[in-house]
């Protein structure tokens, strides 16, 4: 069975990338990210190589789409059949970091298969990445239902950004999921600011070995 964990957004641009080399950084992990839609030359998993050392590995995309937009539509202009059962998660002992390609629902095929079945598949506990604007309290909700709909566990939450503590407490009170980190946002994201960062989540390595 895979030990790990999965990164989810509540959306797009909300910090699961950076979340995610901080995570692969603290467990030594194995990074995974199955599809990247543009940026090529510098896709997700070149930047988390950059910014971790070298006990994290970096596995390759089973998909890499050339333009920057939802993943169906990059597939469908490329002429790429993308499906659930064409990915195949690394093999290895470390703890694995799942990252997908936007929100939980994004669409990937005409077969209505969305992240959300990337990660059904894994059967990874979830952190959950949100980030404070107006509406990310019901984007962070309805992640969190549809998330405990199909029985995915859910290791806790991480937000990105300055501390909003009525947003916070909110979520808290409707969901009751911990809130395991908060990652400040700085001009320079370097290595040492990924080392610096993991240490707030070395914990999960005795709570989800």
């Amino acid at each position: 069975m895979m030990k790990g964990f999965s990164i989810v957004g509540i959306g797009t641009d909300v910090g699961k990338t950076i979340v995610s080399a901080i995570v692969s950084e603290a467990l030594g992990a194995t990074y995974f990210k199955p599809i990247q839609a543009g940026d090529l030359d510098n896709s997700d998993s070149i930047k988390v190589r950059r910014l971790c050392s070298e006990k994290v590995t970096v596995a390759p995309e089973r998909f890499k789409l050339k333009m920057p937009m939802a993943p169906h539509g990059a597939a469908e202009i490329d002429g790429v059949k993308m499906r659930v059962s064409d990915i195949e998660f690394p093999k290895t002992n470390d703890f694995l970091i799942v990252e997908g390609a936007g929100g939980l629902m994004v669409p990937l095929n005409e077969e209505k298969e969305s992240l959300l079945d990337i990660y059904k598949k894994a059967h990874l506990p979830v952190i959950l990445v949100s980030r404070h604007y107006l509406g990310s309290i019901n984007h962070t909700l309805l992640t969190i239902k549809a998330l405990e709909a199909e029985k995915l566990q859910i290791a806790g939450l991480v937000y990105v950004g300055d501390e909003n503590q009525v947003t916070e407490s909110i979520i808290e009170r409707f969901t009751d999921i911990k809130t395991i980190a908060r990652i400040p946002i700085v001009e320079k994201v370097d290595q040492s600011f990924i080392k610096e960062e993991s240490k707030k989540f070395k914990g999960l390595i005795y709570e989800f070995s």
